[in-house]
């Protein structure tokens, strides 16, 4: 009886242990990615240059944490028109969807499959730069 009583008991902790774990993984990728996607534009010869490797950046983070590239999605705001206007400010924002473990998407319809997990990083375009296309 006793036996019974325990596992009914860790089971649900050990699930409960596991998902947040993957939840905090989910919170690391989307910091992580927000703030190299901010980097790698600021950084980038010309604002295509740094969209790419913005994308680039986020599927390294996702990668980084076992969580798959299509789960993440990514929006890049500029301060100016021109987006790497010296001084100007560049914004990302990564949103994240962090699938529960052992729950199938088939019942997606009554119970959440995913966790929606999201982060922003702001950084400014070096003042002393030479403007880029």
């Amino acid at each position: 009886m006793e036996v019974l009583l325990a596992v009914a008991l860790l089971v649900p902790l050990v699930y409960l242990v596991a998902v947040v774990g993957r939840v905090q993984a989910g919170t690391f990728a989307a910091e992580t990615a927000a703030r190299e996607a901010v980097r790698a534009v600021v950084t980038a010869e010309s604002a295509g240059q740094g969209a790419a490797r913005a994308e680039a950046a986020v599927r390294i983070a996702l990668r980084d944490q076992d969580l798959p590239e299509d789960a993440a999605s990514l929006d890049l705001e500029c301060g100016h028109a021109v987006c790497l206007t010296p001084g100007g400010d560049v914004a990302a924002v990564v949103h994240v969807a962090v699938p529960l473990p052992l729950v199938p998407r088939t019942f997606g319809s009554r119970v959440p499959t995913v966790v929606r997990v999201d982060a922003a990083h702001v950084g400014t375009v070096d003042r002393y730069a030479a403007v880029r296309p």
